[in-house]
């Protein structure tokens, strides 16, 4: 009866991945006591807000390089009493808190995708424990029923060596499908374990996310208010300055003296980068030379005496050094994440914003300077993108400006995007071509919804509409 029972059921169920040898009795209690048994309570910081933290602690660096950059030029500033220094904290919370809006929007849909993956895994892996219990509980069941005989009982007996001898293995089938099915359902116990902890671990994040959406929508509502009052109290005065040669001037020479400061902290960046990738180049050179004179030491030791071995102090090959060195480093500089040289792009970058072209490059602004790019009105909100992937260097307000942003696209180019509504993207961050980046609007005291767009290269500003399509 045994060895029918094992030829009928225990030889079938071998094809399970081999596991521990765990015991018919420890799956009943194991089974009994985690089979549904609920997970731990979510651990009260998320994993989203580890990662927000982690985030915030790399972008410390620049932003400190940022503020004191900031804080040079105000110490340069001559005039005083500008209107559009009133709007300034105004229009900056606005902007951070449409900012921390599309970011928390994209977020959430993240969150929510994630969560209906992790839903539809549970179901699945619930799916199969329950299959798995079964095909458990059948075993033990027909077993009990084919009769469990006792190793010695059955040694002892006397019966003819052959059959005791297949006895034997037939039990130690038995026993290996029972480990094999047990360890799966372990496995598998563990993964719905893991599968409710990250399921309410979402939970909890999409409950922070739509916590922090609404103190933003707050926020935001707030301080338009604000600006709007600002702007009624301020609206002769800000006409009056807007007119003013000398604030023309100044916002010009205060723009070019933020570019060439850029332009040293970028410059500083790239060796930075350039020291970190070598440094990193020779410390995998030094690992594989290790692992290498291991390799060999190894092989020396195993075979004594063996005559054409290489020795340990010998160069490494080609082919044994990692492939992450020279030019295949895994971590490329700011540059070589841009794509296309964007010298090549000449005629091919389309305008950053839709909208008519009120303003262009070398025209004259009234008795003042002349244009030394675009500005094109658009309705606020519009979304500004960037023409060419890069690299955002600065996303702050500046007098003259409101709430800026300039992409460095490598090779000494840079574009410029003002008196935004909103910037939406953070100093640091790499930008695609066509990326939104921010939002049309008319902060830093500008008459008109729109976007000014100027380009550079080696710090001087060139007309746009020789690089730009309008197809």
């Amino acid at each position: 009866m045994l060895r029918q029972y094992v030829r009928r059921h225990i030889l079938p169920s071998l094809q399970w991945r081999s596991a521990s040898g765990l015991s018919a009795a420890a799956a009943a209690v194991f089974l009994s006591a985690a089979l549904w048994q609920s997970c731990a309570s979510a651990q009260q910081v998320t994993e989203r807000t580890r990662q927000k933290q982690a985030a915030e602690k790399e972008r410390a660096d620049l932003q400190q390089k940022l503020a004191n950059l900031k804080r040079d030029i105000d110490k340069t500033e001559t005039a005083k009493g500008n209107a559009a220094d009133a709007l300034a904290e105004s229009e900056q919370a606005i902007s951070k808190a449409n900012r921390s809006l599309r970011e928390l929007t994209q977020e959430q849909a993240d969150t929510e995708s994630k969560l209906g993956v992790l839903v539809r895994q549970q179901s699945e892996l619930s799916g199969v424990v329950n299959v798995q219990q079964a095909q458990l509980s059948k075993l033990l069941r027909e077993q009990y029923v084919a009769g469990n005989e006792d190793r010695i009982k059955l040694l002892l007996s006397g019966d003819n060596p052959n059959r005791i001898n297949r006895e034997l293995q037939y039990m130690g089938y038995v026993s290996q499908a029972q480990a094999r099915l047990i360890e799966t359902l372990r496995v598998n116990l563990q993964a719905i374990k893991d599968n409710k902890a990250a399921t309410q671990n979402a939970k909890f994040e999409l409950e922070e996310i739509a916590q922090e959406e609404n103190e933003q929508k707050k926020l935001l509502e707030k301080e338009k208010a604000r600006r709007s009052s600002l702007l009624a109290q301020l609206s002769t005065k800000l006409a009056a300055q807007r007119k003013e040669v000398g604030n023309l001037q100044r916002d010009e020479q205060r723009l070019s003296g933020l570019v060439d400061k850029l332009a040293q902290i970028i410059e500083e960046q790239k060796k930075a980068e350039a020291a970190a990738r070598e440094r990193r180049r020779q410390e995998q050179l030094a690992k594989a030379k290790a692992e290498h004179d291991k390799r060999v030491a190894q092989q020396a030791k195993a075979a004594p005496g063996t005559k054409g071995k290489p020795a340990p102090s010998e160069a490494i090959d080609d082919d044994e050094a990692p492939q992450s060195l020279g030019r295949n480093d895994a971590t490329p500089s700011a540059e070589e994440n841009f794509g296309k040289p964007f010298a090549s792009l000449r005629g091919q970058l389309r305008l950053p914003v839709r909208g008519d072209l009120l303003a262009k490059f070398g025209g004259k602004r009234g008795d003042g300077p002349s244009w030394k790019g675009l500005f094109i009105r658009a309705p606020e909100g519009t979304e500004v993108k960037a023409v060419a992937a890069g690299r955002v260097v600065y996303a702050d307000w500046l007098r003259g400006f409101g709430n800026l942003i300039i992409v460095d696209h490598g090779n000494q180019y840079i574009t410029i995007y003002g008196n935004n509504q909103s910037v939406l993207k953070r100093a640091g961050d790499l930008v695609k071509t066509g990326d939104v980046i921010a939002s049309a609007g008319n902060s830093g005291g500008n008459e008109q919804s729109g976007l000014y767009f100027e380009m550079r290269h080696q710090g001087r500003a060139f007309d746009p509409l020789g690089w730009v399509t309008t197809r």
